[in-house]
């Protein structure tokens, strides 16, 4: 009697650590030592036979077949042990479940269905079961939900089919709950079998163990092997405790599946659930992002502990983050589901472990692509770049991480760091142009370097199929030459970069002629050439393609000036500022069109308008706390990485954000508040875009003969960046306006110092040089300021009124008719003022 309580304890053992075939021997063994066990040892065998197949051969459809055959001898043990004899020993519930899992086996699921019933399934009541009942009931109630999931019969009524869809659903639930209950147990018997064996207490292990699952640890513990994981899980159980939610969420009952998902990541976690975990925090994490709106969202609620014996262990409330809002829930959801995949991850680039690399690479990149929606909805940037820093250790010759990592750089603004991590993705594949592209227009839009640019734009165009040609190749390789012919400064360079740039945006064209984009520049080529009719036409057929376009909205209104039709353009900006209500871009432009039109007082209430949408927008960047924080807005203003080092002191772009001001506040109110901040390291844009606004305003109070007032302004831009040429060129204009003209000539001579490109300040300190009684250097700089621009009127005009001075009457007439030719198709501002746009 002894020995044969021993053999059972044995068995029990074996039957809870997976080991079967020494299940078969032992049952022999008990068998031979007392008769009367007979029935008890024929359902172990056909048990021991049904997983041992089980755990080679998985029950999924593609071994149906070879079920059916290998698993003759099971069925016969555990059919046996139904009878009267099974039913006296306490056996028959058992082998009637594992009969039902027989049959799931071998795809018979009605059949499966029918020993559930014999079983009497829903009708058992909670109570304390062994470690091997309690899998073998969590597996039990998985089953027969996959069994009604897939039954080929559909009920007969709605009822019917309500009736069985609340039967799976309870099924999977019940399934997950014990699923879970079951491997926490399992993880206390190990660890108290570990500590009994090295003569510890199972009381103080068990303590430890509650210990480590408390507020949401990962444990560090080396992750269990495949083989292990199969052993303690299954196949059933994992497909059940995933299948849970899903199974809600296609019945139409998304709280309840979101709360399932809450349920189970609040179980106490273990070791085989460690990569189970990572998969349901990012199903969750995905659902909240896709089919959740804020106003749907329902935070989780701090819950007392589950009492019934038949559900799993929940962390305990004390000192838990409970998320607030969908925004807190997600980000958690996906750091949790991050460091789980980041410490999966396989960083020996052994051949022997390239599977095992490339499927933690596939949960790590699933969980990334997730992070970056979420980080990016929520303007979380500097998140999404910490977490992509990390994921370069382990992420060597994968592209795609690199890549996003590039593309979250330039989103915080840290473009020379950008585009090095662009060039990593363009060596890791040979055949891909969108890093390339990236690239480019990081160095088109950003960093100035224009050439670089064009390099990587012609590499894209190599890289791409001979049959299949990327319009946008073609288009950054126009918008390259475009760039390079309005920074030339020889008049053949120049025509020569004109005419690449021609061909190449007519190519693009040509390629796709459904592409506002390529409408857009080959209009603004054609405005850069002078041909203001051609360009006109563009535009236009650029705006049928896309109405809603800010910058072909806004060149449009240029060549409208350019035409003689100013209050035209002024329509046409008021209409595009109904669908663009705070772009900067337009009410820049707006602004010039009321002050070329005498209306400077309106100008002036346009500017506060400006200033008060640049407070809306910027003012939380400046202060050091959201300095670490990235600029992920939609920008409104683009300054070029020049820092206003442009050849054109009117380069203001746009783009729209929301901003609510009170349009008729004073100016004295804004500039208060405008002028409290001072320089400081972090997003330089910002700063850059306030000095834009208050050199307009200095613009505006000089027009309407308040050059205090426009000092004012210069000094407010000053603080912000004294160096600047151009406020020293508006210092210089403030002079002139008050006939200072020796101090004049000294802030225009700092200005061209600064910046010797630029036009303005030439013209204006040549023209200052003429007042001063000193026409040969002022013919000097005039000519200078025609070579770098020679489509400006006014530069021809002062030009001409120099050399009538010197009295060289016969070029001073030419230099007039060159203006009068050129002033009918000067536009309000250059067009060089427009934003690259790339979209």
């Amino acid at each position: 009697m002894r020995n044969s309580t021993k053999v059972e304890a044995l068995i029990e053992n074996c039957r809870s650590e997976g080991k079967w075939q020494k299940v078969i021997d032992l049952s022999e063994e008990l068998k031979t030592g007392s008769p009367n066990n007979e029935c008890l040892a024929t359902f172990l065998v056909g048990e021991a036979r049904l997983e041992g197949f089980l755990e080679e051969s998985p029950p999924i459809e593609s071994n149906f077949v070879k079920a059916r055959s290998g698993l003759q001898e099971a069925k016969r043990c555990l059919s046996l042990v139904t009878r009267e004899n099974g039913q006296k020993a306490g056996i028959a519930l058992d082998a009637y479940l594992l009969l039902a899992k027989l049959c799931y086996a071998c795809g018979e699921y009605e059949k499966s269905l029918e020993n559930f019933v014999k079983a009497e399934l829903n009708t058992l009541a909670e109570k304390e079961l062994t470690l091997r009942s309690l899998r073998i009931l969590a597996e039990s109630y998985a089953i027969k939900g996959l069994c009604l999931e897939n039954q080929t019969a559909k009920p007969s009524s709605k009822f019917k089919k309500a009736e069985k869809e609340s039967e799976m659903i309870t099924c999977f639930e019940r399934s997950t709950d014990l699923g879970l209950l079951y491997l926490q147990e399992q993880d206390v018997a190990h660890y108290s079998a570990t500590t009994n064996n090295t003569g510890g207490s199972t009381l103080t292990i068990n303590t430890n163990v509650q210990q480590s699952f408390s507020n949401l640890t990962i444990s560090s513990s080396a992750p269990a092997t495949p083989l292990e994981l199969n052993r303690r899980m299954g196949t059933i159980l994992e497909t059940a405790l995933q299948r849970a939610p899903i199974v809600l969420i296609k019945a139409g009952k998304l709280q309840e599946a979101i709360n399932r998902y809450r349920t189970m990541l609040n179980a106490i976690e273990t070791k085989t659930t460690q990569s189970l975990r990572l998969t349901l925090a990012r199903q969750l994490a995905e659902v909240l992002l896709r089919g959740v709106s804020g106003t749907i969202y329902s935070p989780p609620t701090q819950k007392k502990q589950s009492s019934g014996l038949w559900k799993p262990r929940k962390y305990a409330a004390h000192n838990q983050f409970i998320p607030r809002n969908q925004q807190e829930e997600t980000i958690l959801l996906l750091l949790i589901a991050e460091a789980l995949a980041v410490k999966d991850t396989v960083l020996s680039q052994s051949p022997e472990f390239r599977l095992a690399r490339t499927h933690a690479m596939g949960n790590a990149t699933a969980v990334y692509d997730l992070l970056t929606l979420a980080t990016v909805r929520w303007g979380l940037i500097q998140l999404l770049n910490e977490s992509f820093e990390k994921a370069l250790k382990f992420s060597f010759g994968e592209q795609h991480v690199w890549r996003q990592y590039g593309i979250s750089l330039m989103a915080a603004g840290k473009h020379m760091h950008a585009l090095r991590v662009l060039q990593e993705s363009i060596k890791l594949n040979h055949n891909d142009p969108l890093p390339c592209l990236l690239a480019s227009k990081l160095c088109y839009e950003s960093l100035g370097l224009i050439k670089e640019g064009l390099e990587y734009a012609q590499l894209a165009m190599k890289r791409e199929s001979k049959n299949i040609r990327n319009t946008r190749s073609q288009l950054y390789v126009g918008i390259g030459y475009q760039q390079l012919a309005i920074q030339s400064i020889l008049k053949a360079e120049r025509e020569n970069y004109n005419k690449l740039a021609l061909d190449a945006l007519e190519k693009s064209a040509q390629l796709d002629s459904n592409d506002h984009l390529c409408e857009y520049y080959l209009s603004l080529q054609y405005a850069l050439l002078n041909n203001i009719p051609e360009a006109l036409a563009h535009i236009r057929f650029a705006l049928s393609l896309r109405t809603e376009h800010a910058p072909s909205l806004h060149l449009f209104a240029l060549l409208l000036t350019g035409s003689r039709r100013p209050r035209e353009a002024l329509t046409v900006v008021e209409d595009a500022l109904e669908e663009f209500p705070d772009n900067l871009n337009l009410l820049h432009i707006k602004a010039h069109l009321q002050l070329h039109l005498q209306d400077a007082e309106i100008a002036l209430v346009t500017v506060q308008r400006m200033l008060a949408i640049w407070r809306e927008l910027y003012e939380g960047q400046v202060n050091v706390e959201d300095e670490k924080q990235s600029d992920t807005k939609s920008v409104i203003l683009h300054v070029p990485s020049s820092q206003m080092s442009d050849k054109d002191s009117n380069s203001v772009y746009a783009a729209s954000l929301a901003a609510v001001s009170r349009v008729e506040q004073a100016l004295s109110e804004a500039a208060s508040s405008l002028s409290s901040f001072t320089p400081r390291p972090g997003p330089q844009r910002p700063w850059m875009i306030q000095i834009k606004i208050w050199l307009l305003l200095a613009d505006v109070y000089l027009n309407i003969e308040q050059p205090v007032e426009a000092m004012n302004c210069i000094n407010e831009a000053s603080q912000i960046y004294p160096l600047s040429h151009q406020i020293m060129y508006m210092r210089g204009q403030v002079c002139a306006s008050m006939e200072q003209w020796h101090e004049a000539k000294q802030y225009f001579l700092n200005a061209t110092a600064a910046n010797p490109n630029h036009t303005d300040a030439l013209r204006a300190l040549g023209e200052t040089h003429n007042m001063l009684g000193e026409p040969r250097l002022a013919e000097k700089l005039l000519k200078d300021a025609a070579k770098l621009d020679p489509n400006c009127p006014r530069i021809w005009f002062s030009l001409g009124k120099v050399l009538e001075t010197l009295g060289e009457y016969t070029a001073s007439a030419n230099c007039m008719a060159t203006a009068l030719q050129l002033e009918p198709t000067c536009p309000t501002l250059p067009f060089t003022s427009i934003a690259l746009a790339f979209d």
